[in-house]
């Protein structure tokens, strides 16, 4: 280090930035439109600061998926944008979060950040989140999987991208559809150190939950 320069210092944790939380959540066109408007709803819950985008195509989603109409998922957030307003905050690195949600992540918006085509609000804001070095996750939402899909995740994971798609964990022995989606919901905001409330997790019980033991191998 030069002699007299002033070290750098490094990046504050997002509890560190400000008391409240503030994270970023697209909606992509993808089926699965239920874990975007169910983790709005959890986030609010938590007083996280959220900041929606929803992709025209998620809005023929929503109609076609729930009874929800697009004011009231809007009102869900604490700030929602066009996708059209590539003046937005969340289009700017100095406008600091902890990061974005894409749930569901179509391949189409994907595709898109993986390679820098920001022709919506939405790729926009992942791709600032991305040079800022902040968390992406990015609920894909496809399946089966040809080689192009495959090379554009392993691209968005080299990037940091998180790659989550809405895969549910048995373990925790859902007993509705709901419960899936919660799980599932729970276990991506662990990747930003929010707690969500009744999570299941493996070797741990809940409030006024008893796991069962694990069963140990029998050898022979």
């Amino acid at each position: 280090m030069l002699t007299g320069a002033v070290p750098i210092q490094p990046a504050k944790r997002v509890k560190d930035m400000a008391e409240t939380p503030r994270l970023i959540i697209g909606i992509s066109g993808a089926s699965g439109v239920t874990y975007g408007v169910r983790l709005l709803e959890i986030l609010r819950d938590l007083s996280v600061e959220t900041h929606l985008v929803m992709t025209r195509a998620a809005e023929v989603t929503l109609a076609h998926e729930t009874d929800y109409k697009v004011a009231e998922v809007q009102a869900l957030a604490d700030r929602c944008y066009p996708v059209t307003d590539i003046a937005a905050p969340i289009a700017s690195g100095s406008f600091r979060t902890a990061g974005m949600i894409v749930a569901p992540c179509s391949i189409r918006s994907m595709s898109e950040i993986a390679h820098g085509t920001t022709s919506t609000l939405l790729s926009r804001a992942a791709d600032v989140v991305l040079k800022e070095r902040r968390r992406l996750v990015l609920m894909v939402r496809e399946t089966p999987l040809h080689l192009g899909h495959l090379r554009s995740m392993a691209a968005l994971a080299e990037m940091g991208a998180v790659i989550a798609p809405p895969v549910p964990a048995f373990y925790a022995a859902p007993a509705t559809l709901a419960d899936m989606v919660d799980h599932t919901l729970g276990r991506l905001l662990d990747l930003f150190g929010i707690e969500a409330p009744d999570l299941k997790r493996w070797g741990e019980a809940s409030a006024g939950d008893k796991l069962r033991p694990l069963r140990r191998h029998r050898p022979g």
